[in-house]
């Protein structure tokens, strides 16, 4: 069964930074999963924010361009997304997602509040 583990979420001031953290276990396949990470805001539909596909294609949100990056290290099971120039509006649970095409694994999610 695969499990994911979200951390790195917190409190930062406006125009901080945080990088979110994803790790899983259960399988020795990870590199072969599509990752991404979404988030999903009070009252608001949960969106893509980016994804990281198997044929190393990277997509951000039009909200995350230029101020997010996600990374994975396959040797460590991992996927990351740094976040620099937070903004109020970004505050959210952050949740990270394996896929396959078949089969999406969830984590539980790491809140994330930007506000002075």
């Amino acid at each position: 069964q695969v499990q994911l583990v979200e951390s790195g979420g917190g409190l930062v001031q406006p125009g901080g930074s945080l990088r979110l953290s994803c790790a899983a276990s259960g399988t020795n396949l990870f590199s072969i999963y599509n990752k991404a990470w979404y988030r999903q805001a009070p009252g608001k539909q949960r969106e893509l924010v980016a994804t990281f596909t198997t044929g190393g294609i990277i997509i951000y949100a039009d909200s995350a361009k230029g101020r997010f990056t996600i990374s994975r290290d396959n040797a460590k099971n991992t996927v990351y997304l740094e976040m620099n120039s937070l903004k109020p509006e970004d505050t959210a649970v952050y949740f990270c997602k394996l896929s396959n095409g078949r089969v999406n694994y969830w984590g539980q999610g790491t809140q994330v509040t930007v506000s002075s």
